[in-house]
C-alpha cells in the first residue's frame, strides 16, 4: 500500500515539477528592430501641411483634436489645437509625437505592449523616456530617414490614430 501511495504521489508531483522548470530564453535577434536612420529634421512648411491634413480628417468626423509635429529629436516644430479640444490633449499630443520620434516607432507598439502585459524592457522604455503608450503617434519617414513624428490627441486612441495618420499620409510617398 505504501508503495502504491508513493507511486501516486510521484506521478502527481512529476507534472508540477516539470511545469516549474524555467522556459528557455528566446533567441537574440540579429537585426535591430525599428532601426531607422535619422534625416534632416522636418521643416515648418511640411509640418503645417501634415497638421492641416490631420485637421481636415478630424473635422470630417466632428472630432476635436490637438495635433503636434516634432523633429527627430522630439522637439516641437508645429502644433495646432482645434476649438473645443480638451486641454489635456495639448500635452498628450506633444508627448505622443515625442515618443514616436525618440523611439522610432508608432506609439501603438507601446499601447499593445501594455495591454498584453508586455515585457519589462518594453514597458521600461516608456517609463524612462517619459512617453505615452497610446495609439495616435507615427514616425515621419521620408526616403528611409526619420525626419520627425506626428501625433494627435482628443478622442479615443483609435480616433487619434486616424487623425494623425491622415496628416502622415499627406506628406509621405507610399
Amino acid at each position: 500500500m505504501r508503495i502504491a501511495a508513493a507511486a501516486i504521489v510521484a506521478i502527481l508531483a512529476a507534472p508540477a515539477a516539470h511545469a516549474q522548470a524555467p522556459a528557455a530564453p528566446p533567441p537574440v535577434p540579429e537585426v535591430m528592430p525599428f532601426d531607422i536612420s535619422y534625416g534632416q529634421p522636418i521643416g515648418l512648411d511640411l509640418a503645417n501641411k501634415a497638421i492641416a491634413a490631420a485637421e481636415v480628417e478630424a473635422k470630417k468626423h466632428n472630432w476635436k483634436m490637438s495635433i503636434s509635429v516634432v523633429g527627430p529629436a522630439g522637439y516641437l516644430v508645429a502644433h495646432a489645437t482645434m476649438d473645443g479640444t480638451q486641454y489635456a490633449s495639448i500635452e498628450i499630443s506633444q508627448v505622443k509625437a515625442r515618443t514616436s520620434a525618440l523611439f522610432r516607432r508608432q506609439t501603438s507598439v507601446f499601447q499593445n505592449g501594455v495591454n498584453s502585459g508586455g515585457t519589462p524592457a518594453q514597458l521600461s522604455l516608456v517609463a524612462v523616456g517619459g512617453g505615452v503608450a497610446s495609439e495616435g503617434g507615427f514616425p515621419i519617414v521620408v526616403d528611409g530617414k526619420l525626419i520627425g513624428a506626428i501625433a494627435a490627441s482628443g478622442g479615443l486612441s483609435s480616433q487619434d490614430a486616424v487623425t494623425a495618420k491622415a496628416g502622415l499620409d499627406a506628406i509621405t510617398v507610399k
